[in-house]
């Protein structure tokens, strides 16, 4: 393997990982939010529901986005229509990758709303300020340690992620091949230096990841 090489499939690694946590962000914020402040029938089969793709095989989780996303899947006459495919691109890497780390990045973002104090938002509305924002305002901020905590968590998921990649984006050299789905196809071709290479570039990319935020989050605590 050339540096070249390595250097290419870490980056879409990244992008990836990245990618698929923005993407997956302002909806787990929102959820997490309303899972945080409000009762409703039916909240303990969503939360149920937005743990799942934590607790399922990752291949079964390929599976159904396979299902929904494909040829004869209930999107494609729309996807037909605006010209997209995402069965086996970086997209669908990316799109795997938000599926499983939402349930981390929710879990991360309602224990963070949930030790907000309820009486700042109401003192917030007392002053005048509107549902948006004294969420954007006074919630959000005040949250924004377990949002970032949340979506580190779902971004060195989504740099592992190997299950769901699999099966909806495959392995596709130069254009979906990721860090995981790398070191698989070079252990299953007998490539083990080339394997032990990406096994190195994903471990560093990680720690440099966990490193950066721990700091972060270091110093906004002192």
């Amino acid at each position: 393997m050339t540096s070249g090489e390595l250097a290419a499939i870490a980056a879409l690694t990244l992008r990836v990982a990245a990618i698929g946590t923005l993407a997956s962000l302002p909806f787990a914020v929102g959820l997490a939010w309303l899972l945080a402040r409000h009762e409703f029938p039916g909240k303990a089969l969503v939360r149920a529901g937005v743990a799942l793709p934590m607790v399922l095989p990752p291949v079964a989780v390929g599976v159904a986005l396979l299902l929904l996303l494909g040829r004869r899947g209930p999107l494609a006459p729309l996807l037909d229509a605006l010209g997209v495919e995402i069965v086996f691109t970086w997209v669908a890497a990316a799109l795997a990758a938000a599926v499983v780390g939402f349930p981390l990045l929710v879990r991360a973002c309602e224990q963070a709303f949930a030790e907000v104090d309820p009486r700042f938002e109401r003192l917030s509305r007392s002053l005048g300020q509107g549902p948006l924002a004294t969420f954007f305002r006074v919630s959000l901020p005040l949250a924004r340690r377990g949002v970032l905590y949340g979506s580190l968590l779902a971004f060195t998921r989504g740099l592992g992620e190997f299950g769901a990649t699999a099966i909806v984006a495959g392995i596709i050299p130069g254009r979906t091949e990721t860090l995981a789905l790398g070191i698989w196809a070079r252990i299953e071709r007998g490539d083990l230096r080339g394997a032990l290479a990406l096994c190195a570039a994903s471990f560093a990319l990680a720690l440099a990841a966990l490193w950066a935020a721990e700091g972060w989050l270091g110093r906004r605590t002192r």
